[in-house]
C-alpha cells in the first residue's frame, strides 16, 4: 500500500482525503447487488464447461507444476485457477486471533491468504532474529496451509504496508551515506544476511515441498521508487539463489508499471478506483493472466485527519473482475492493528503520521467483526464460485469493563533513573546513531536531549527536530517544536537552567523518494540565539516491555490533583472472568502511549480521529491488569473499557 490513491498515485504531493457521497437507499443497494449476482450466475452456468479441479491445500495430491502464468489465466497443477485472496498481516494480529481472521477469510469465499514480511521487526537489532509469539512466520505458514489456504508471500525487502520506514530496518540509516532499495553495497549486504535467515523458513512452506506459498513477490511497488535499474534484478537473483522456486511477481499501481517489473516475473496491478485500475489491467500482456494484486478495500488514517470509509463502487468494479476471471486481492481483508510504535507515516510536501488503528475501513474490522462490505461480498463470491461457503464463524465478544481510575504516578524526571546510564555527547545524536542495542541505535519511542542554558532568547531547530519536540526548562513545559513550528521564546532568567527536549519519533514515511531523510530524534544542531547547543545528556526512551516491568516494581507516589507531566499513571483493571476483547477511551488525557501488562498498545491523542484503542482478549488475563499510560502534556484522571469502538469522524 502507498501514500496516496492510484490515480492521484503514491507520487502525490497532496493529502488524500476520501470523497464520501451518500449512501443509495438500501432498496437500490439491494437491486443492484441482485442484478450483479444475477450476471455472475449467468457466468458461472457458461464456466461449468470447464473442470476447474480440486484446489485446495488438503486436496491436491501432486506438487509438480505448481501456479503457472504461461497463458491467459493461472494455472494450478494444470487446472484453471483463479486467485481469490484477502491481505492479512500476522504482525498486526495478536497469535492467538490467526485461526480466527483465516476462518473468516474461508467463510468469505476468498482462497488465498497473502501477507508482508517485516524486515525491522524480525530484525530490530543487527543480528539479532525475532520469529516468536506474532513473528512466528512458519507456524503462521502452517497454519494457512492447515485451514487449506494458498499464501503469496511478500517478503521485501521493503514492502511499504503503512510500516515504519516501509519495513526497512532504522539501524540501516546509521550509514550517513545510505542508499535504500538500491544495489548500494552495504545495503544489499544487510538483505543477503537477512535473506540468509529468512529463506531457510520459508523454502519448506512453499508449493512444491508441499506448503501453501504458490507465489513469491519480488520487492514491492518499485515503479514508484525506481533509484537503481539493478535493483530489481539483484532482489529476483536473492530469492532464486536462495531457493525460491514458485511463481514469481512484481506489484506496481499507475507509477512505473513498467519500470517496476522485471524478467521473469508476472506484472501484476495495484488500485482502487475503476477509471485508473481498469486502465492499467490494459496495459498487461494479453497473454498472460491478469491479477490486482492489492484492490484497495477501504484506507488508512493520519493523526488529524478524518477516518476514511470507501464502499461506492467496491461491489461493482470487483464484480466486473470477477466477471472477467481476473484474479485479485483484497487489500485489505483484515487490517489489524499498528501495535507499540510500528505505524508509518507520509511526506509529500507535509508530513503526517498513521494512526495506531489499522482497521482500513476492510470488510473485517479491526477487531475482527464482520461488515455490511464482508456480506456483500460474500454474496458476490458465493454466485461466482457456485458453491456453498462455510459458516461464518461467531463475533468475538467484546466487553465494557467500565472505569478504572488512575491512581499512581511517576513523573518522568523520577522514572529517568530506571532508565539505562544516560549518554554524554557535545553535539545531539540521531536516534538510528545512538550507541545502544548492540551498535544498533535506537528504532522507536522516545529520546529525551538535556543540556544546560545561561540566558533566554530563541530556540531555532533549524528543522531538525524530527518529528515533534516538547521543550522544557528546568522541568516546566514552555512550547514545542516540530515541522511547522521551528522556533520558540525560552523565557529570560538568571542563573544556568537546564534546557531539555523531549523528542518523538511520530513514524518514518514508508513510501515515496524520502526514505533516505528518515533519521529521527535531532538530526543537528539546536540554536539559542544564533549559537549552536553543546553538552548535551541523552536519555533514550525506548519504552520496552522490561523498562515498564522495571518500572512497575518501584514505589509510586499516589497521583496528586495538579500531576507533573510527562508523567506515567498507573491503574488496576479487574477481570473476573474470561477476558473479552475491549476499547480504552481517554476522557481527558491529551496524548501518549498506553501499556497493558507490559505490552506497548499503541498511540492516543485528542487530535482523532482515533478516539479509542483496541485491546484485545489475548493481553488480558484473569483478575488483575496493570494499565499505565505515559502522557505527555495533559493528564486525565480514569481510562473507560468500552464493547464499541471509535475511529472518529468520516
Amino acid at each position: 500500500m502507498r501514500g496516496a490513491r492510484a490515480g492521484g498515485g503514491g507520487g502525490g504531493a497532496k493529502k488524500i482525503m476520501a470523497k464520501v457521497t451518500p449512501p443509495r437507499s438500501g432498496y437500490w443497494r439491494r437491486r443492484r447487488l441482485g442484478l450483479l449476482v444475477l450476471l455472475l450466475g449467468l457466468l458461472l452456468l457458461y464456466r461449468l464447461r470447464y473442470h476447474w479441479g480440486a484446489l485446495t491445500p488438503g486436496q491436491l495430491s501432486t506438487r509438480v507444476l505448481g501456479l503457472q502464468a504461461e497463458k491467459e489465466y493461472f494455472q494450478l497443477e494444470g487446472y484453471k485457477f483463479v486467485i481469490l485472496g484477502g491481505s492479512l498481516h500476522y504482525f498486526r494480529v495478536p497469535r492467538e486471533y490467526w485461526a480466527d481472521r483465516m476462518l473468516k477469510m474461508k467463510a468469505l469465499g476468498l482462497n488465498t491468504l497473502t501477507t508482508y514480511v517485516p524486515w525491522n521487526l524480525h530484525e530490530l537489532q543487527i543480528g539479532v532474529y525475532n520469529f516468536k509469539s506474532e513473528l512466528d512466520l512458519e507456524d503462521y505458514l502452517t497454519l494457512a496451509k492447515d485451514l487449506d489456504l494458498w499464501v503469496i508471500l511478500r517478503p521485501g525487502p521493503y514492502i511499504c504496508s503503512e510500516l515504519d520506514l516501509g519495513g526497512l530496518p532504522s539501524w540501516l540509516l546509521r550509514d550517513p551515506n545510505m542508499r535504500l532499495r538500491t544495489t548500494y553495497s552495504r545495503f544489499t549486504q544487510a538483505v543477503d544476511k537477512y535473506f540468509d535467515v529468512l529463506m531457510p523458513k520459508v523454502i519448506p512452506h512453499q508449493y512444491k515441498n508441499g506448503g501453501p506459498i504458490i507465489a513469491v513477490q519480488v520487492e514491492n511497488e518499485y515503479g514508484g521508487y525506481n533509484e537503481d535499474p539493478s535493483y530489481m534484478l539483484y532482489v529476483k537473483e536473492a530469492l532464486l539463489s536462495r531457493g525460491i522456486v514458485e511463481l514469481l511477481m512484481t506489484s506496481d499501481n499507475t507509477h512505473g508499471l513498467r519500470q517496476g517489473s522485471v524478467a521473469g516475473a508476472l506484472v501484476t496491478v495495484n488500485f482502487q478506483k475503476a477509471d485508473s485500475g481498469l486502465a492499467l489491467l490494459s496495459e498487461l500482456p494479453a497473454d498472460k493472466p491478469k491479477m490486482v494484486m492489492e484492490y484497495w478495500t477501504g484506507w488508512f488514517d493520519h493523526w488529524g485527519d478524518h477516518h476514511h470509509v470507501f464502499s461506492e463502487g467496491l461491489i461493482d468494479i470487483i464484480t466486473a473482475l470477477l466477471l472477467k476471471d481476473v484474479s485479485l486481492n483484497l487489500y485489505m481483508f483484515h487490517g489489524g492493528t499498528n501495535f507499540g510504535f510500528i505505524n508509518g507515516a507520509q511526506d509529500f510536501e507535509t508530513y503526517i503520521a498513521d494512526v495506531t488503528s489499522y482497521d482500513y475501513d476492510a470488510p473485517l474490522s479491526e477487531a475482527g467483526d464482520y461488515t455490511e462490505k464482508y456480506f456483500n461480498l460474500r454474496q458476490i463470491f458465493t454466485t461466482y464460485l457456485g458453491q456453498t461457503l462455510p459458516k461464518v464463524p461467531v463475533v468475538t465478544f467484546k466487553m465494557a469493563y467500565g472505569t478504572v481510575h488512575l491512581k499512581e504516578y511517576i513523573s518522568l524526571w523520577d522514572a529517568l533513573k530506571f532508565l539505562q546510564m544516560p549518554i554524554t555527547s557535545d553535539t545531539p545524536i540521531n536516534m538510528e546513531n545512538l550507541p545502544i542495542n548492540s551498535g544498533s541505535g535506537q528504532a522507536f519511542g522516545y529520546t529525551l536531549y538535556s543540556t544546560v542554558i545561561t540566558s533566554g532568547g530563541t530556540l531555532a531547530s533549524e528543522n531538525h527536530v524530527r518529528d515533534r519536540a516538547q521543550v522544557f526548562v528546568d522541568g516546566k513545559s514552555v512550547g514545542f517544536l516540530d515541522y511547522d513550528n521551528l522556533e520558540l521564546n525560552i523565557p529570560e532568567a538568571e542563573g544556568k537552567r537546564k534546557l531539555s527536549l523531549l523528542v518523538e519519533n511520530r513514524g518514518r514515511v514508508n513510501y515515496g523518494l524520502k526514505l533516505d531523510q528518515q533519521r529521527k530524534g535531532i538530526t543537528g544542531d539546536i540554536f539559542l540565539n544564533d549559537k549552536p547547543l553543546r553538552g548535551f545528556t541523552i536519555h533514550p526512551l525506548e519504552m520496552k516491555t522490561n523498562f515498564i516491568e522495571r518500572l512497575s516494581a518501584v514505589d509510586w507516589a499516589v497521583t496528586p490533583q495538579t500531576p507533573t507531566v510527562p508523567g506515567f499513571f498507573c491503574g488496576l483493571l479487574r477481570v473476573d472472568s474470561l477476558p473479552y476483547d475491549t476499547f480504552i477511551k481517554f476522557p481527558g488525557w491529551g496524548k501518549g502511549v498506553v501499556f497493558v501488562n507490559g505490552l506497548n498498545l499503541g498511540r492516543y491523542w485528542t487530535v482523532g480521529p482515533q478516539q479509542t484503542l483496541y485491546l484485545p482478549a489475548p493481553w488480558l488475563h484473569h483478575g488483575t491488569n496493570e494499565i499505565v499510560i505515559f502522557e505527555e502534556s495533559k493528564a486525565g484522571t480514569i481510562a473507560e473499557f468500552s464493547d464499541t469502538p471509535d475511529l472518529g469522524g468520516v
